[in-house]
């Protein structure tokens, strides 16, 4: 079968690679469509970050190269002995966390920071760029009829979203900034306004993904190289800033922003992965007893996420710009997300139905 392998930071290839089989409590899925992650795309670009490269995963024992993609969604065709939870021919997504269960973080139920935390399809096990792959059962969730396969592979990205609104202090009613437009930041945008938020503010350099934050419900877009986003939103809020702002770029300058734009006692939440350290002044906190959080994936958040998908308070399909086979994944995908900033999330077929 074909699968996409990364070997290093801008060699990832399509190949010719064994199927996998089932085992005792694992759950076999002919994949239908996966989506390109930021996180993928740090990968290709500047990789590894997550990828076990010198050492194996100790969890799934695997090291670079290693088959990408974790944002999937597919159809199940083979069970393994002990598999209780779904049966051959259900439509589901994946919950792509590899987690030990024993550690502390683990036994307080926070499986999404153990301490020997991976991702399906970035720690090795297989991956969602496949034409199959194989995952343990308590990694699948079912889909309803009523979504489709191309809303079931963006499930994973907005449970990202979810999980930082619900992880943050925001209360329904509250005002709320997003600085960046990528896919986090865009869902980010649809889980605060399925959450009840009175207004969204938006800051991003992309005129594209700006229009694309306006379809989707955002109430006010700023472009910082026009205006002083900071001080735009502070004069639409009395002067206060907001209660919470959320940092889904992942530079430098869009973290102060973020800071900068909050209210006294308000909270600044970090969703992206960074691929540099960042200086912020301390005091933009001290002062006004901000505080500020990191959110990592997500945990126990699948079921609500599917329930708001399907019932269309988070239309995460909206985000989908381009849909392409495997085999086109590097050029029509990696590096069309490098070069092509009018693309939010790219989805790839792993092989004709």
């Amino acid at each position: 079968m074909k699968g996409v392998l990364w070997y290093q930071a801008k060699d990832v290839r399509v190949e010719e690679i064994p199927e996998p089989q089932v085992k005792e409590g694992t759950v076999k899925i002919k994949v239908k469509w996966a989506g390109i992650c930021g996180s993928d795309l740090h990968e290709y670009l500047v990789g590894p970050i997550f990828i076990p490269v010198e050492e194996p995963h100790p969890l799934t024992k695997d090291k670079a190269p290693i088959v990408l993609g974790h944002e999937f969604s597919g159809e199940v065709t083979e069970i393994g002995e002990g598999v209780t939870q779904v049966a051959v021919g259900d439509r589901v997504a994946v919950e792509p966390i590899y987690a030990c269960g024993e550690c502390v973080a683990c036994r307080a139920g926070h499986y999404n920071v153990c301490e020997q935390l991976g991702f399906h399809g970035l720690a090795g096990g297989g991956g969602g760029f496949a034409e199959y792959t194989v995952v343990n059962e308590n990694m699948v969730h079912k889909l309803p009829d009523n979504m489709s396969y191309e809303q079931g592979a963006l499930v994973e990205p907005a449970a990202v979203a979810l999980h930082a609104v619900r992880q943050s202090k925001f209360k329904p009613g509250d005002t709320a900034a997003v600085f960046g437009t990528g896919p986090i930041g865009l869902l980010t945008i649809q889980a605060l306004k399925a959450a009840g938020a009175s207004k969204v503010f938006v800051v991003d350099l992309s005129e594209e993904r700006r229009n694309l934050a306006r379809k989707i419900g955002a109430d006010v877009i700023l472009n910082p190289a026009e205006v002083d986003a900071v001080q735009e939103i502070k004069r639409l809020t009395n002067d206060l800033g907001v209660e919470v702002s959320f940092d889904a770029a992942g530079v430098e300058p869009t973290l102060n922003g973020a800071i900068q734009s909050t209210r006294f006692d308000g909270q600044v939440v970090i969703i992206s992965i960074w691929e540099a350290t960042a200086s912020i002044p301390p005091n933009e906190l001290v002062l006004k007893e901000r505080d500020m959080i990191g959110v990592l994936a997500y945990r126990n958040i699948f079921p609500s996420v599917i329930k708001l998908i399907s019932q269309g308070q988070m239309k995460a399909e909206d985000l989908i710009t381009k849909k392409i086979m495997i085999d086109d994944i590097v050029q029509e995908g990696f590096e069309a997300l490098v070069n092509d900033k009018s693309h939010v999330k790219i989805l790839v077929k792993p092989r004709e139905d």
